[in-house]
């Protein structure tokens, strides 16, 4: 039944005519008729008699209006859970993200939370394509994701909150040829045994696109998701592998260093994803101000 219409049925029942319920509720007397007839066709037995002049409540319609007062209360009851819900500074808050961004930022966001009155975060890591993100929406209140520049949008249908455009260049180890150089050049990639990334992940077409550039294939040797992986194998030997300026950034003593090549900038958009309702509750609000000043930090 609708919620609108068993109001009406409790409002005449308590003012007595439709002209009473229809100033009370600001619309014509004919539209309370027509609602509360909309009504009449969902129950068996008559709601309403004429006495007179006047529109009265039968023995079913009384009883009908007097459950209409605790679906009333109920209702009232949900609406202020949600409200306390939705403004409740501490409540949980879930959020994915993919590994890098998870190893780099969890641990000063989980700081960043710690104490009374903070939402209580709920982390996970989700190594997914890029198209796969959007749809982790549905069970996360916050998705940090990752695409490429120049890829196509996230779709219209999740908010998108932009955290960081990070540059993309080539790790080698700090005995490889070219470990010397500032910066290099697509054409010093040539002939480069290469770690990549397994097809369909995000950093796959920006690979693709130094193989543009090159003229030539590139020789994929390993391919390996996990970024701290992928440091280790390229410090063991000659391979070569795209990696993130800041969310991959090898640590001192790794034996590795980083080059940004110098005629094909790459880079990737770092961004939180959540459905559009999830930005109306305090604590993920909180959740996304901390996350953006522990990004902003260089």
């Amino acid at each position: 039944m609708d919620l609108h219409q068993l109001r009406l049925l409790r409002e005449l029942g308590d003012r007595g005519s439709l002209a009473a319920v229809a100033r009370a509720s600001h619309i014509s007397a004919s539209a309370v008729s027509q609602q509360l007839t909309a009504l009449q066709r969902r129950v068996e037995v008559p709601l309403t008699e004429r006495r007179g002049r006047n529109l009265v409540l039968t023995e079913a319609g009384r009883a009908l209006a007097r459950a209409a007062v605790d679906i009333s209360v109920a209702m009232s009851s949900a609406e202020q859970a949600v409200s306390r819900y939705l403004q409740d500074p501490s409540a949980t808050v879930s959020i994915a993200a993919f590994n890098s961004a998870g190893l780099t930022w969890f641990r000063p966001l989980l700081q960043a939370m710690a104490g009374e009155g903070n939402p209580r975060l709920l982390c996970s890591d989700r190594d997914v394509g890029q198209d796969a993100f959007p749809a982790l929406a549905a069970d996360y209140d916050l998705v940090i994701a990752h695409r490429l520049e120049h890829s196509k949008p996230w779709p219209g249908s999740i908010s998108v909150l932009p955290l960081i455009r990070e540059p993309l260049d080539v790790a080698m180890s700090e005995r490889h040829r070219l470990a010397r150089e500032t910066s290099i050049s697509v054409d010093d990639l040539a002939g480069e045994e290469w770690v990549s990334v397994q097809d369909g992940f995000p950093l796959m077409p920006a690979l693709q696109a130094i193989a543009v550039h090159t003229g030539q294939p590139l020789n994929i040797r390993h391919r390996i998701n996990e970024f701290f992986i992928a440091t280790e194998i390229v410090a063991a030997g000659s391979v070569v592998a795209l990696m993130p300026r800041h969310t991959a950034f090898p640590p001192e003593g790794s034996g590795l260093v980083l080059k940004p090549i110098r005629d094909l900038p790459l880079a990737r958009h770092v961004d939180l994803l959540c459905r559009p309702e999830a930005l109306h509750r305090t604590a993920v609000q909180q959740v996304v101000t901390a996350l953006r000043e522990i990004v902003a930090v260089p």
